[in-house]
Order: structure tokens, then sequence, then C-alpha cells
């Protein structure tokens, strides 16, 4: 009897660690306090949203990353930085976030949830294309500085973003550099360059710098969405074909804004992630 309980004991002890284990890790993105928000010291704010039960959050202060790693067995070596939407207000973490995430990471892609600063919350201080763009390019540093550590190919590292997200993703793939060799932070020395990008009804930026050089591109959005993004996303489609950048678009039919990835999605826009995942096999990424 006491041998019983013990054993029982054990195996309970052990699927706890497991648990455990494969819970997502949160990695702050400058430990000791971000650039810009010296001296914010509000808590962030969650919400649920309804229908979908979504976990909408707000107020952030401490960027972060939260990383959902495939299996050694599966892990093909690819990552992605992915960036929810919100309209720059709030983030929208499960269907714009967690849920990609886990669907990337049980196909073998690694994925980093970003919670990035937001620019339009009321009496924000933050600006998009300083401290918000700041938190992609650093989210994009830190997974290719600790790629070893996390099975990841430093030059398989992507940006995927929806909505406001999206944007930052954009700016993320034509504002980059190779890092500052002379940064006393050895994350900063480390390349801002994404691999690929995954923009995803994305709010395109004004005036982007588009070259041969720009990330390949994997563009996706709903034909009923509102004009700047159902006609603007194929006019990016054009405009880095012309530029001689490799880009693919996926424009669903009778479909609006803000799809993400949520089990209740029918259609073919259900699929999306499929035909982001055999984009990625088909440009090289997920070799083993």
């Amino acid at each position: 009897m006491q041998t019983s309980i013990l054993r029982l004991a054990g195996i309970v002890a052990a699927c706890s660690l497991t648990a455990m284990a494969a819970e997502p890790q949160v990695i702050l993105l400058w430990p000791n306090g971000a650039p810009g928000s010296d001296g914010k010291t509000g808590e962030e704010t969650v919400r649920v949203a309804a229908p979908g039960g979504d976990h909408v959050v707000a107020g952030i202060h401490h960027p972060s990353i939260t990383a959902y790693l495939p299996s050694k067995e599966t892990a093909t070596g690819a990552a992605v930085v992915i960036a929810p939407g919100g309209g720059h207000s709030e983030l929208w973490m499960d269907h714009e976030g967690y849920n990609i995430a886990k669907w990337l990471s049980e196909h073998g892609v690694a994925g980093f949830v970003l919670k990035y600063r937001l620019a339009r919350e009321k009496g924000s201080t933050y600006k998009i294309e300083v401290e918000s763009l700041a938190d992609t390019q650093r989210a994009i540093r830190m997974v290719r500085s600790r790629a070893a550590e996390w099975g990841v190919e430093p030059n398989r590292i992507g940006v995927m973003g929806f909505s406001a997200g999206g944007e930052l993703a954009a700016l993320a793939a034509t504002r980059f550099d190779n890092g500052n060799d002379a940064a006393p932070d050895a994350i900063d020395r480390v390349s801002s360059k994404p691999s690929f990008q995954a923009l995803i009804y994305p709010a395109i930026p004004r005036d982007m710098q588009l070259s041969k050089d720009t990330p390949p591109a994997f563009l996706a959005c709903g034909e009923n969405d509102r004009q700047n993004i159902s006609q603007g996303l194929p006019e990016l489609y054009l405009a880095l074909k012309k530029v001689g950048a490799s880009a693919e678009i996926h424009v669903y039919t009778g479909v609006g804004h803000g799809f993400g990835l949520r089990a209740t999605t029918k259609g073919p826009v259900a699929q999306w992630p499929e035909r982001f995942h055999e984009w990625l096999g088909a440009r090289g990424f997920l070799k083993k």
C-alpha cells in the first residue's frame, strides 16, 4: 500500500515538473528598465474581451517576450517574434499572439510573443517609431543573441505583426541595423534585421524604404478590410516586387479585419497559418 502511494506521488510530482517545464517563459527585454520608461511605475492591466475571451493588455512599461519553444525533436531552427495588434492603445494577446506562438511551436517553429509599449494609450508619452519600434528591434536582437540556448538558427529569425503590430513588423523589416560593436550591452551588438517578415492585415507605414535587400514578405488580409489595408497590402506587394524583393500575398474572400487565429474561424482564412508554414518551407527556413 505504502509503495503504491509513493509511486503515485512520484508520478504526480513528475507530471507537475513536466507542466512547469512546458510553461512558456516570460523574458524582460530590459531587465534593469527599458530606455524611455524611467519613472513609470504603473501596473499592467488585463481585461477579458467577449465573446472570444481574449486577454487584452494595456499599461505596458516593462516590454517582454513570452517564449513558446518547440520540442528538440521537432525544432526546425526557425523563430518568429510576434507583435499583436490593438491600435497602439492595447494588445489583443490571444488570437494575435499566444494562439499563433502555440501553433508555430507545435509545427517546429519557436514563437516569441512581444508585449510592446503603447504609443496611443491615453496619457502615453511613447512614440510608435521610437519606443514601440525599439521594443520590436530589441526582441529580434534578444532572440538572435540567445539563439543557441533556444535552439534557433540566427539567420532564421523573422518578425510577424497583426494590425498595429504589423506596422511595427514592417518598420522593423525596413529600419534595421547590424548592431553596435561598441555597445556595453551585448544584446545591442547584435543585428536587428529580421530574416523574413509576415504582415497580417497590417497598418502600413508611410514612405517605406524598400530595396532588394528588404526581408522576404508573407502578406495576408481580408478583401473586406478597410481600403488602406485591402488595397494597400496588394500595393505593397507590387512595390516589393518592383524593387526586386521576394513576397507572397493572400487576400481572403468575404473576410474583414482581425481574424487572427481562433478555433471558431471557418473557411479558407482559417488555414492561413498553414500557408505561412508552407511559405517558410519554400523559402528554406525550415531545414533541420
